[in-house]
């Protein structure tokens, strides 16, 4: 029997990195085969209602006026639409549309490489990883 080694912060924290980074590079890939760049793609995958402007720029971590150029660009190709917000008159609300939404599903549905090397894994070790990962979240998302 093999004795089993407990990886170190860094180690892990280089796989999660490498795995990020491949994920990055596939989805991007997906992205440009339906003409969009990554950061359009990312900013579609945010829109899971209305986003504000502004909160897209957190998102996305840049300037709101970056936000503005790229939703021009999507907003041109029927992609998302802006909204006032009701309680806010001030504030501008994007949504993706329907061709959106359909859009970045595809693009998700089309990583191959992503699907493929979780394909590795068995259903027991997938359900695992998820538990693992999802665990690790909160303490991610929530940073001041």
């Amino acid at each position: 029997m093999t004795a089993s080694i407990t990886p170190t912060k860094a180690q892990l924290l280089e796989l999660v990195a490498t795995l990020g980074t491949a994920q990055w590079q596939d989805f991007a890939a997906a992205a440009a085969r339906h003409g969009l760049t990554s950061v359009q793609a990312k900013l579609l995958a945010q829109l899971k209602g209305p986003v504000p402007m502004r909160g897209l720029a957190q998102l996305l971590v840049c300037d709101a006026s970056n936000v503005t150029g790229i939703v021009d660009r999507l907003e041109a190709r029927g992609l998302v639409r802006r909204e006032t917000e009701p309680a806010d008159r001030r504030v501008k609300n994007v949504v993706a549309t329907d061709e959106g939404r359909e859009i970045i599903q595809r693009v998700r549905a089309e990583m191959q490489a992503t699907h493929s090397a979780l394909d590795a894994l068995t259903e027991d070790e997938r359900t695992t990883l998820y538990t693992l990962l999802d665990r690790l979240r909160p303490g991610l998302e929530n940073r001041p």
